[in-house]
C-alpha cells in the first residue's frame, strides 16, 4: 500500500486547478458494475464515458458506452465544483455461468452462457476539487434490457478518474 501511495503521489502534485473539462480521464469504479472506467471530453459540456466491468451479483462481463451533457453546476466555489450530468447509451453483457443470470427481480437457469444488451440512461453527480487533477462521481442507471428479454434493470456505481 505504501508503494502505491508514494507512485500516486508525485501524479496528485502535478495536476492542474479543478479536473479539465477537456482531454482524457480514466479510473475506477465500485458497485454494480465495478471495474474500469474512463471519460472523454468531446465539448465543454459534452462527454464519451465508457466502462469494462463486471458485475458482482450476476458474475457477468459488462461493457458500455454513454453520452452524456454536463450542463448544470449544482455548486461551485473557489474549492469543490459539483456537476450534475445525464445521458443515453449502450450496455453489453456476456456471462457464461452454467446459464444463471438474473432478470427482472429473479435468478434463471437456462443451462448456458447468454449475452445481454440494453439501452442506459445515466444521471449523476461529478464532484472535482481545485488542485487535484481528479474527478470524483456517483451514478444511478436505469437500463432497459432489450436482450435476451425486456426488462429494466439497474445500475449503481461510485468511482474515481485521473484526468490527463
Amino acid at each position: 500500500m505504501k508503494r502505491i501511495c508514494v507512485l500516486l503521489f508525485p501524479l496528485l502534485l502535478a495536476g492542474s486547478t479543478f479536473a479539465q473539462r477537456d482531454g482524457f480521464g480514466i479510473g475506477i469504479m465500485a458497485g454494480d458494475p465495478t471495474g474500469l472506467n474512463g471519460k472523454y471530453w468531446l465539448t465543454g459540456d459534452r462527454a464519451l464515458t465508457f466502462g469494462l466491468a463486471w458485475g458482482p451479483w450476476g458474475r457477468n462481463l459488462h461493457l458500455h458506452g454513454d453520452y452524456t451533457f454536463q450542463n448544470l453546476q449544482l455548486v461551485k466555489d473557489a474549492d469543490v465544483q459539483l456537476d450534475l450530468y445525464y445521458g443515453l447509451g449502450m450496455r453489453l453483457r456476456s456471462w457464461n455461468n452454467g446459464g444463471r443470470y438474473w432478470r427482472g427481480g429473479r435468478w434463471y437457469e437456462d443451462g448456458r452462457g447468454s449475452l445481454g444488451i440494453g439501452m442506459r440512461i445515466p444521471v449523476g453527480v461529478d464532484m472535482t476539487v481545485d488542485g487535484l487533477p481528479l474527478d470524483f462521481f456517483l451514478e444511478v442507471v436505469p437500463t432497459l434490457e432489450l436482450i435476451p428479454a425486456t426488462y429494466l434493470d439497474l445500475d449503481v456505481a461510485l468511482g474515481v478518474r485521473y484526468w490527463f
